[in-house]
């Protein structure tokens, strides 16, 4: 009897303290920044497959798509995330920055997609952990999506870092990016070349301890 009580309550206190959380992990940014390309290299890196489409076709990702229990080592720790891939956020969807790539009753339908994508992303907000935010390093970091972005991110509190994509580019700054929003970590990478992804994660296990 004693022994049957011992193993329970030590089964009981395993599953209590011992168990993993899976954070849940936002990637959020202006479209054709990155985001799909970051969540595919992270899932590549450690579940050995892609989570989602990448395209030159803004708003690609439409919805939130989600990869759970990838489990990242950094130093003989782990972490384990649900990587959530966010729609771009944007503060104007025309149909017609769509007609160069579809015809217009497609480009119509692609502009009605990406606003709901829009208005899911930022409903996911309080549903989130933390949150990179995923940055062009080639484009000037003032724009009007990444100030609301982040504005949103501050007024919930919410863990944050930036990535500064695109380093491998001729025209990257990652110093813009960092002057632009000194209170986070800024990492600079390349997502389709894999440029720096150690500190990378480095960065996000230093974000959760």
């Amino acid at each position: 009897m004693f022994k049957l009580i011992s193993d329970y309550l030590q089964s009981f206190f395993s599953q209590l303290f011992g168990s993993k959380k899976k954070i849940k992990l936002g990637f959020y940014g202006a479209p054709n920044v990155g985001k799909s390309t970051l969540c595919n290299r992270i899932c590549k890196d450690w579940v050995g497959e892609e989570l989602s489409t990448v395209s030159k076709i803004p708003h690609e990702t439409r919805s939130v798509i989600i990869k759970e229990s990838v489990i990242i080592k950094h130093k003989g720790k782990e972490l384990n995330f649900n990587v959530v891939d966010t729609p771009g956020i944007a503060t104007k969807i025309d149909y017609e920055d769509f007609l160069k790539f579809m015809n217009k009753g497609e480009a119509k339908t692609r502009a009605k997609e990406a606003t709901k994508g829009v208005i899911e992303s930022i409903k996911w907000l309080d549903n989130m952990d933390g949150v990179v935010v995923v940055l062009d390093s080639t484009l000037n970091p003032y724009s009007q999506v990444n100030i609301t972005v982040i504005g949103n991110l501050a007024a919930r509190n919410i863990p944050v870092m930036i990535a500064a994509n695109k380093v491998d580019m001729k025209k990257a700054s990652v110093k813009k990016v960092e002057a632009a929003f000194p209170q986070y970590k800024v990492v600079g990478i390349s997502a389709e070349k894999g440029t720096n992804m150690e500190e990378f994660y480095g960065s996000l296990f230093k974000l959760f301890k």
